[in-house]
C-alpha cells in the first residue's frame, strides 16, 4: 500500500499575520466540510459505496460547490495536499544549524511512521490500502511533490536548479515511502533506505 501523506504529516501551516475575509473563511470551512463528511462516510461504508451527491448532502452544499473545491472523487481524501508539500520543503530549508539535507528529509519521514498506531490514522490507512483508486491516487500525490522538493534541495546546496543529484535524491527519499509498504519493521526499512542514500549523497556532495 502507499500511506497517504495528508492528515498524517504535516505540521500546521505558519501563521501568515494576513487577516483572512469571510470570503475566505466561508470557503475554508465549506471545504472542510466536504473532506470531514467524504472521510467520515467512506469509513462507514466503504470508498466504492458512497457517491458525490451523499457528500454534497452530508456537507449541505450541491454536488456543483463540491466540484468547485475538489477535482475528483479521491481528492476529497487528501484534501491536504498543499500543506504537505510546503512541508516537505521546509524540512529542508528550516532544518537545524549542522543538520544535513539528508538528514533532515529522513527525520521527517521516520517522523510519519510514529503516527500509525492512532487509531483515526490508522483506520485512514487501511481504507487507502483497500481501495485500489485511492492506493494509485495516493501514489500520485505524493510523488508529485518531487519538483518542489529537488528545487529546494537544490537551492540549499548551491547547485543549478535542475541539478540531477539533487532530483534523484527527491525522487528516492520519495519513494522509499512506497518500499517500505507492508514491511513488519517500517522504522528499520526506512533507516536502511536512508543509510544507502546518505553513502551517496555524500560522495557526491559530502558538505551538503
Amino acid at each position: 500500500m502507499t500511506e497517504p501523506a495528508p492528515r498524517i504529516e504535516p505540521p500546521p501551516p505558519a501563521e501568515s499575520g494576513a487577516p483572512v475575509g469571510r470570503r475566505e473563511r466561508k470557503k475554508a470551512q465549506t471545504r472542510q466540510a466536504l473532506a470531514d463528511a467524504a472521510l467520515r462516510l467512506f469509513l462507514e461504508r466503504g470508498y466504492e459505496q458512497v457517491g458525490v451527491k451523499e457528500i454534497a448532502d452530508a456537507a449541505d452544499v450541491s454536488v456543483t460547490t463540491l466540484f468547485k473545491h475538489f477535482a475528483g472523487k479521491e481528492a476529497l481524501v487528501f484534501d491536504q495536499d498543499d500543506d504537505i508539500e510546503a512541508a516537505l520543503v521546509a524540512a529542508v530549508r528550516d532544518r537545524a544549524p549542522g543538520q544535513s539535507v539528508l538528514q533532515a528529509l529522513r527525520e521527517y519521514v521516520l517522523l510519519s511512521e510514529k503516527d500509525h498506531a492512532h487509531p483515526e490514522i490508522a483506520a485512514f490507512i487501511r481504507l487507502v490500502s483497500d481501495t485500489p483508486a485511492l492506493r494509485d491516487y495516493a501514489q500520485r500525490m505524493w510523488m508529485r511533490h518531487e519538483s518542489a522538493l529537488a528545487r529546494a534541495i537544490a537551492e540549499q546546496v548551491g547547485a543549478p536548479e535542475d541539478d540531477v543529484t539533487c532530483a534523484a535524491l527527491a525522487h528516492f527519499a520519495l519513494a522509499s515511502r512506497t518500499l517500505t509498504d507492508r514491511r513488519p519493521e517500517r522504522r528499520q526499512a526506512t533507516e536502511e533506505i536512508f543509510a544507502l542514500l546518505e553513502r551517496g549523497w555524500e560522495a557526491v556532495r559530502p558538505e551538503s
